[in-house]
């Protein structure tokens, strides 16, 4: 399917700042189940963006905005065509082995309770694709989704001890839960065109794990199920922190406010 995507970032500022750095990966690469037919980062201000690959192989701009500016409006714009693969992902960028995505971070790192929760949920189970899938249903079971109940940089075990979470805390217990289990698991930022909800708060965030006969498999605790061609994949890494859309910071005695307007449609949807 195509799907047609308007990401616009306003940050305001009370008082206007000396300066202002951003590292977004915001831009998307093709796979197997998706194709960029095109896409473009713009800046309403007088800036300098830098076009790099992280160590991910992740594409990943450096803003970099001189001041003093009070107002800064990032707009990113693009059509994906993307195809059902039954969640694996083939013919993506692959720095690292598999085996590197079982390192452990502050955000992801396991505790008893998810440990235990890990061994019961894929009890009796030999197969890797069994123990992923039911592990990633096991989550969406256990969470409760919450917009309001986090932020950022909540580990995994504070969201599991709390029962509920955003889709990047979901995300962060299925990569502790999998990791524990020995199945090398990765974070993935980016999309989910949801029909009829063209108008969205956010972006999403779901997991990726390494099954031997298959390769990376695509997996969204959030909602229990692996991703479809409604996904729209952006950026990878070991958790958030690595695969975030948007992080930076400013230079200034001031205080910054933070305004998204994101519309997710499919392209017949747009044209209507």
């Amino acid at each position: 399917m195509r799907i047609r995507i308007t990401h616009e970032t306003v940050y305001s500022y009370s008082e206007p700042v000396k300066s202002a750095i951003q590292l977004l990966r915001l831009t998307p690469r093709g796979h197997e189940g998706q194709t960029v037919l095109n896409w473009n980062i713009d800046v309403d201000c007088e800036a300098k963006l830098l076009r790099r690959e992280d160590w991910y192989g992740n594409i990943a701009h450096s803003l970099f905005v001189a001041g003093p500016v009070g107002e800064i409006t990032l707009r990113v714009a693009g059509e994906i065509e993307t195809s059902d693969t039954a969640g694996v992902v083939r013919g993506g960028v692959e720095r690292f082995p598999d085996l590197f995505y079982l390192r452990q971070t502050p955000l992801t790192r396991d505790s008893i309770a998810i440990s235990e929760f890990a061994d019961k949920a894929t009890a009796n189970l030999s197969s890797p694709l069994d123990q992923v899938h039911t592990l990633n249903r096991a989550i969406y079971e256990r969470l409760r989704f919450d917009t309001d109940a986090t932020h950022p940089t909540t580990t995994a075990t504070e969201a599991f001890s709390a029962g509920h979470g955003v889709c990047q805390d979901f995300t962060h217990v299925f990569l502790a839960a999998a990791r524990y289990l020995n199945i090398p698991a990765r974070y993935v930022s980016g999309y989910l065109h949801k029909p009829g909800e063209a108008v969205q708060e956010a972006g999403h965030a779901w997991a990726e794990a390494f099954v031997p006969s298959l390769g990376w498999v695509s997996l969204d605790p959030a909602n229990g199920i692996s991703a479809t061609e409604h996904y729209v994949r952006l950026a990878i890494g070991l958790d958030y922190l690595d695969a975030a859309p948007v992080r930076g910071s400013y230079y200034g005695i001031s205080r910054e406010a933070l305004d998204v307007r994101l519309r997710i449609e499919g392209a017949r949807q747009a044209q209507a």
